[in-house]
């Protein structure tokens, strides 16, 4: 369970599945003499007294130098000092009950949701500044005929701009 889901159920992963010492030294790099860093996922962490909680269980072990939390990711960053064996990351994380292991890099590889987003962006601005450049001709004082053709060019340029780049909102919101 974490700090705000004190019913929640919460179960620990078997002693064999833990983070060892070895995996945990191959998973760091070296960031500074003597320092090294490591990056664990905890899925379970979504609000301030979360980060708190992981932060202080993470600081009061011996060695570490420092523990951030990045709530967007759900990434902790530890750096901590390689004399001997590391620190028990996940074990301390699970004890303070988040759950938690050693960040997959090949997993944060490509996130489909984000580049959806990123291509109906692109396309909304490609058209608005398509759109803006004709917008300049009609208020510079073009003829009526030139004005109605930049107009249904605009038009042209809008329809489908509309629900290519609007679709992502109507789906999420239940409108599509």
């Amino acid at each position: 369970m974490s700090c705000c889901d004190s019913e929640a159920e919460f179960a620990l992963r078997a002693p064999d599945e833990r983070a060892t010492g070895d995996e945990v030294l191959l998973a760091s790099r070296v960031v500074a003499d003597g320092v090294r860093q490591t990056d664990l996922s905890v899925p379970t962490v979504h609000c301030g007294a979360c980060i708190r909680a992981v932060e202080m269980a993470l600081g009061a072990l011996a060695g570490v130098e420092s523990a951030r939390v990045n709530l967007s990711t759900r990434r902790v960053t530890v750096r901590w000092r390689s004399k001997g064996p590391p620190p028990p990351f996940v074990e301390t994380l699970q004890q303070a009950g988040f759950e938690a292991h050693l960040f997959d890099v090949g997993s944060d590889d490509k996130d489909g949701a984000l580049s959806e987003l990123i291509r109906a962006l692109a396309v909304a601005g490609f058209a608005s500044s398509n759109i803006m450049l004709l917008s300049v001709s009609i208020w510079s004082g073009a003829e009526a005929e030139a004005r109605d053709l930049f107009h249904w060019l605009s038009a042209i340029i809008a329809l489908p701009t509309l629900p290519y780049s609007g679709r992502i909102f109507s789906v999420r919101h239940g409108k599509l």
